[in-house]
């Protein structure tokens, strides 16, 4: 039978048939040297463990030590990999107790190697891998009952990873450290969540000419055969878990804002890459102004990369300045928008639908000095439209080079920088050069840690702004009271909570955003404005006044409780 908890004498007891190695071999249960005397007498463990009794504590220390010996950061991630598939409450105590130096490992930008090397690092399954070849399984592929208490999926079909591209089946990375940090960061039971990837296949010749590749071994799959793959995976969701949080990651930009827009109303879902970039761009922003002084409405905003990810935070950022007091078509008129062929402009071909919003008029260079007036490129921009802000989305490296930023310095104060492109050998620029080329005037935000500065001598902090400081808590909330929809505002109202718990607020020689250790801190928060906003827009049954109360008892705390043993056969 499935294990079930139960309340006895006001501990937590779980129940299981599972004994032996079949017991030790569960992710979910294991408790290693842990398990009492009394525990090992129930579940016949003598002699499959060493006769010493462990703490979780004890346990903790023991692979931190072994984690921080080894060399690289990719080996440090297999590793942890590795514990996480053996015991799942070492694996998120580790992490909580040392969020800071372990987020990214198991995220940005460690992450990335570990989608390119995926299958060589493969060792045991975890999540779903729908090929598209199994099509006509899916709806019996989710129907195991091992899956019953899903709440939130984490999906990706491994096109558009990070900054790298596609990665194929490598992808699956993606939603098993997005979904690690749901836990860790949220406190969401790791039990209601699964990773999946979506295996249309793949156009990276490097996967395809692998004799290791793990993946389906044929060429990505377009058009409408991919459309209806993907609502076949939708209608089979749908019908398995009604109520499903399902987040979208790391899908090319001509599919993420469709598929968002798509199926935004026929099931609780958002994407990532997107909303959530763009919230925690726009909160990182709420924040910087208060160190620069320039209220929101007086902002000129420059975006590197004009993808579904650039649009979305400048979406978010029209809509904040909207609600500050501009009228819509005086705030789009400050957003300039660049991509490969320089700034988006009216009249332009090949324009997505995400991106009419933002072109600017054909004639907006008339009277600018422009090397080349048939693409108008990003330092023609700084230079000419004379932007506060500058966000880099873009995934290449040193697209903030000295003479933007040179630039950026001369017209401004405290020139706005945030290079978010992860991972970090993706970043348009690096703090120290934005540091050095600003000559310390510059407001930092970026994608991926990067070490700290020196200012006056003292070590300051990088920024990291991560969606990690939003996701979990969006999460979080959603589940908690159970919102039908994840709505735009929701995303507004999370950017804003995130601004709230900026230390720059009552010090503006502080850092942007609270610091990594506080992550679970910031995700009850960015919860409670999550799970407000859907209460104002009808998207909950939940009662006001029980909202805080639901969101703090679904965070689980990584520990381990007594077991009993049933009779019975697991299914």
């Amino acid at each position: 039978m499935n294990e079930v908890s139960v309340a006895a004498e006001g501990l937590i007891v779980k129940t299981t048939a599972l004994t032996g190695m079949r017991l030790l071999t569960d992710p979910i249960l294991n408790k290693g040297t842990a398990f009492t005397e009394a525990e090992r007498d129930a579940f016949e463990l003598h002699g499959l463990l060493p006769p010493t009794i462990g703490t979780l504590d004890e346990q903790v220390s023991r692979r931190l030590q072994v984690l921080r010996a080894f060399e690289t950061d990719i080996e440090r991630y297999a590793f942890l990999r590795d514990l996480q598939d053996t015991n799942e409450t070492l694996f998120f105590a580790l992490l909580v107790q040392n969020i800071e130096e372990l987020l990214p490992i198991v995220y940005t930008p460690t992450v990335g190697a570990g989608c390119q090397q995926f299958s060589r690092l493969f060792r045991k399954p975890r999540g779903l891998f729908l090929s598209y070849s199994h099509r006509d399984r899916i709806e019996q592929i989710l129907a195991n009952p091992r899956f019953d208490d899903v709440a939130v999926i984490v999906v990706t079909d491994g096109e558009r990873i990070l900054g790298l591209g596609d990665q194929g089946a490598g992808g699956m990375g993606i939603p098993i450290g997005k979904l690690a940090l749901y836990t860790g960061c949220g406190g969401i039971h790791p039990t209601t969540t699964l990773p999946i990837i979506l295996d249309v296949g793949t156009d990276n010749p490097e996967c395809l000419a692998d004799p290791l590749y793990v993946g389906w071994r044929h060429e990505r799959v377009r058009g409408q055969d991919y459309d209806d793959f993907i609502e076949r995976f939708v209608a089979a969701v749908v019908k398995r878990w009604p109520h499903v949080l399902l987040q979208w990651e790391d899908f090319a930009k001509n599919n993420a804002t469709r598929l968002l827009e798509r199926y935004r109303d026929r099931l609780c879902t958002f994407n990532d890459d997107v909303q959530g970039t763009a919230a925690v761009a726009t909160g990182t922003l709420l924040a910087a102004i208060t160190v620069t002084g320039v209220p929101l409405t007086q902002q000129r905003i420059a975006v590197m990369g004009a993808g579904s990810a650039g649009c979305g935070i400048a979406s978010l950022i029209l809509q904040a300045m909207i609600e500050a007091g501009l009228p819509q078509d005086e705030a789009a008129k400050r957003f300039f928008m660049v991509d490969r062929d320089g700034l988006l402009v009216e009249g332009m071909d090949s324009l997505a639908p995400f991106q009419l919003p933002f072109l600017q008029p054909k004639n907006v260079a008339d009277g600018w000095s422009v090397d080349h007036p048939d693409r108008i490129a990003l330092l023609d921009v700084v230079k000419n439209a004379k932007p506060t802000v500058l966000i880099g989305v873009s995934g290449q490296a040193g697209a903030f080079s000295e003479p933007i930023v040179r630039a950026m310095a001369e017209i401004n104060a405290r020139p706005i920088l945030f290079p978010l492109s992860n991972p970090t050998s993706r970043a348009e620029a690096t703090p120290d050069d934005l540091e050095a080329w600003t000559s310390g005037k510059a407001v930092i935000g970026t994608g991926s840690p990067f070490p700290p500065l020196t200012r006056n001598g003292v070590k300051f902090k990088v920024d990291q702004t991560n969606n990690s400081y939003i996701f979990p808590g969006v999460g979080l909330g959603v589940i908690a009271v159970g919102a039908k929809r994840v709505s735009d505002q929701m995303f507004m109202a999370a950017a804003k909570a995130l601004a709230a718990e900026s230390p720059a607020r009552d010090n503006p020689d502080k850092t942007l955003l609270p610091p990594v250790t506080a992550l679970r801190e910031v995700s009850v928060a960015v919860a409670l404005a999550v799970a407000i906003q859907a209460h104002k827009e009808g998207l909950t049954d939940v009662a006001i006044d029980d909202i805080e109360g639901l969101i703090r008892a679904m965070v689980w705390h990584p520990a381990y409780v007594a077991y009993h043993r049933v009779d019975g056969t697991d299914p």
